[in-house]
């Protein structure tokens, strides 16, 4: 059975992202941000959200595991900050419904989505810049980078929560992060 584990930041709906892998019937478990990536033994990462970069504590250290990573939210922030992308304050914050227009219909991640697809997200922080390698799949008229991937490192970030019940299909993004798992 794959098993995934949700890095927890510290955000609100760390527990449903586990939930949501779980329904779909896949090993999933919560670990401390403060856990080192070599105490943890997963076929996938997946990076929570959470209040703030201040809190992220190891959380960058599992973009060096040899696993593929998926960032929701600050986990897609973090990912970009880390990689040489960048972070900046969104104009709209707060959460809200989002359409979503998918840019790559062959990304593994997002493809399989209607090319406009209605989201749930914070915007408080957002993606200005992808880091070198990452492509744009996704954007809206809230914010620039919606998602993004680099196929080639297995790693991947939305703005939005895909395991929330107002966002359209995030069953289907869970399922295709473990496809990547699984392919791998």
């Amino acid at each position: 059975m794959t098993r995934i584990v949700v890095v927890d930041n510290h955000g609100q709906f760390t527990h449903l992202e586990q939930r949501a892998l779980r329904d779909i019937g896949v090993d999933a478990a919560i670990v401390d941000n403060g856990t080192p990536p070599e105490e943890v033994e997963a076929d996938g990462v997946v990076l929570s959200g959470g209040p703030d970069m201040d809190r992220v504590g190891r959380a960058p250290d599992y973009l060096e595991a040899d696993v593929p990573v998926f960032g929701i939210c600050l986990g897609m922030q973090l990912i970009a900050a880390e990689l040489g992308g960048e972070v900046g304050s969104g104009d709209y914050g707060g959460y809200a419904d989002v359409t979503v227009e998918i840019e790559d219909d062959d990304d593994p991640l997002v493809g399989s989505l209607a090319p406009e697809t209605r989201v749930w997200a914070s915007h408080a922080d957002e993606v200005k810049h992808v880091p070198e390698g990452f492509t744009r799949t996704a954007t809206s008229d809230v914010c620039g980078v919606e998602a993004m991937s680099d196929a080639d490192r297995d790693c991947y970030g939305v703005q939005w929560h895909p395991e929330v019940a107002h966002t359209e299909r995030g069953e289907e993004v869970f399922e295709n992060f473990v496809d990547v798992c699984e392919d791998r």
